[in-house]
């Protein structure tokens, strides 16, 4: 990272948190509020009104103080890669749009400042269950209170989830990844929001995460940032050093990683990758 890229972290973290609040804040308002859903791609990948709506306030409010910067987020007609030069601010509104229209409160407002590819800072703010987690160059907090992942070595004793959901065409991909899960590990959580489940790995609740799936950066980054300054580790499924153009993804509290890495692996050779 560039010396100019340090430095504007600090302020990146204050921005990442105040741009989260705000489309968090426009995700609670509308929240169990008999809002409309719309199908994007699929049948269960759906979006509403308070998704933009969001992604309009997230975006007004890093405009305030980075008004220059490029801004990549999942709704609307903003970018959808992270350029690899310049600052950029990778957004989701609202990660676990499918819980949110079920009235579920595992949803997140997800909001990453990156620099030169690398994030800097993060946000996830989750409004129905009053929790905020930031994480800055150094560290991840939970409500202001520093977290750190998990200190579980022992397979038998991690909970682990399967993240990033697998569509109707990969169904034996994700039967293959809870199976891997239940016969590796002490337990299967699955939360539906993948920026929750990051946190979740950041703050020790979880001991790690699988996919072999593609990720988009929006569902990742700001997660990923939190593992990494938390502690914990995140790779791509060859073991390199997880980006956000990478292929699968694994993240853990580092204790556990080599066998959530072999569980990754094994799903990615249902795929035939």
């Amino acid at each position: 990272m560039t010396a100019q890229g340090s430095e504007a972290g600090a302020d990146r973290t204050a921005v990442a948190e105040a741009a989260a609040r705000a489309g968090a804040a426009v995700a609670g308002d509308r929240f169990r509020d008999d809002i409309d859903v719309e199908q994007k791609n699929g049948k269960t990948d759906v979006v509403t009104e308070a998704d933009r709506a969001g992604q309009r306030a997230v975006i007004e409010r890093i405009r305030e103080d980075f008004p220059d910067d490029a801004i990549v987020g999942e709704e609307e007609d903003e970018l959808k890669a992270v350029p690899d030069a310049g600052a950029a601010w990778v957004i989701d509104p609202i990660d676990g749009t499918n819980n949110y229209v079920r009235d579920i409160r595992a949803f997140a407002t997800a909001v990453a400042a990156v620099v030169d590819g690398e994030p800097v800072a993060a946000a996830n703010v989750l409004p129905a269950m009053d929790d905020v987690y930031v994480a800055d160059a150094d560290a991840t907090s939970r409500n202001g209170t520093r977290v750190t992942v998990s200190d579980r070595t022992d397979p038998e004793t991690a909970a682990v989830t399967p993240t990033v959901w697998w569509d109707f065409d990969a169904r034996d991909e994700y039967a293959r990844a809870c199976a891997e899960i239940v016969e590796r590990f002490g337990d299967m959580r699955r939360f539906g929001s993948a920026q929750l489940t990051l946190s979740m790995v950041a703050e020790g609740a979880l001991d790690a995460t699988i996919t072999n799936v593609d990720c988009n950066p929006w569902d990742t980054v700001a997660g990923v940032h939190m593992v990494r300054t938390a502690g914990g580790t995140v790779t791509d499924l060859d073991g390199d050093p997880w980006r956000h153009d990478s292929s699968g993804l694994v993240a853990s509290n580092g204790g556990v990683h080599e066998e959530a890495l072999a569980a990754a692996r094994a799903v990615r050779s249902v795929a035939g990758e």
